[in-house]
């Protein structure tokens, strides 16, 4: 399947440079190489300067000639390869989905370590399961095909109902189902309980979309059940979540249930695509989040070329 995998890649990255304009005079090394040396580069979990190096490239991909690591490494952090980097991305994040407005996605974060003693600067110390760790966070939104549709990298401290908001700006408008002119349902969001916040849920619903997760602080409620100023202080969009709980808590728990979607993206991430850890040559957030972006395009690829697969085999 390697070879279905970086056709895909391939013919992304050439379908995204064909809608860049060409800048003063041609450069000795295209645009096309040095993104597709990236990509290959962080696939086989290797440094920038092992990409220059041709005896590290096979039959799928061979260039004729590789820039220096000097050359290379400033090319990668230019605007131009992370526009293209960005426009790879969507295009197969897009590809094979059956609807791009879909009506139910997930949000969630995965934390991304390095060692408590590394001394980069960007990383930060935070709260993960049963322990306190240092690193980054990987924010993401996906949709029911288990497609990356927004994500985002940060220190390990950020908040993510803070991140999810912002995530927000970046998802289509909600389009709510309709049948013979009337709306049926807007876009449901789920989440786990960390984002159970009054204010995010008036952020979805500023977008016309819904959130729905398990509720936070029940073990506080007493048996004459929350205060009316409680109930006035959360909002409308968090009342019908308690109201839709109250009334029917098993079908909220069967619905949450598909989350299992996002746990299935992060676990194929990691154990597939090799985002479990992040290399010791993989620090500050610049670099973070470019090695992320590359192992988000051969996730999607990776699922294109499965896809393809069980289509050829029907």
């Amino acid at each position: 399947m390697d070879r279905e995998l970086w056709a895909f890649v391939t013919h992304s990255v050439d379908r995204a440079l064909l809608g860049f304009p060409a800048i003063g005079r041609a450069q000795r090394f295209s645009d096309r190489l040095i993104v597709l040396m990236l990509i290959w580069a962080v696939w086989h979990d290797r440094c920038l300067s092992w990409a220059c190096d041709r005896r590290h490239y096979g039959d799928l991909f061979r260039p004729r000639a590789v820039p220096s690591i000097s050359w290379f490494a400033r090319r990668v952090k230019t605007e131009r390869v992370r526009e293209v980097l960005q426009w790879v991305n969507d295009d197969l994040a897009i590809r094979g989905t059956s609807c791009p407005h879909d009506l139910l996605s997930y949000v969630d974060a995965k934390a991304l370590l390095v060692s408590p003693v590394s001394k980069d600067p960007d990383a930060r110390r935070g709260k993960i399961t049963g322990a306190f760790a240092k690193g980054y966070k990987f924010h993401a939104t996906v949709n029911q095909n288990r497609r990356v549709v927004v994500w985002c990298v940060t220190p390990l401290n950020t908040d993510e109902k803070t991140m999810a908001t912002k995530m927000l700006n970046h998802l289509p408008p909600g389009q709510p189902a309709t049948a013979a002119g009337i709306a049926l349902v807007a876009p449901l969001t789920l989440g786990d309980s960390n984002y159970d916040s009054a204010p995010l849920h008036r952020a979805f619903a500023a977008h016309d979309r819904y959130l729905l997760t398990p509720l936070r602080g029940e073990q506080f409620v007493g048996p004459n059940g929350r205060h009316s100023r409680t109930l006035r202080a959360m909002g409308p969009r968090r009342r019908e979540v308690l109201a839709v709980w109250e009334s029917n808590p098993e079908l909220v728990r069967y619905v949450l249930k598909s989350r299992n979607h996002i746990e299935g993206t992060f676990s194929v991430l990691s154990l597939a695509c090799g985002l479990d850890r992040l290399p010791g040559f993989v620090r500050r957030l610049p670099r973070v989040t470019r090695w992320v972006g590359c192992k988000v395009i051969l996730y999607h690829a990776r699922l294109l070329a499965q896809e393809a697969k069980k289509k050829a085999a029907a």
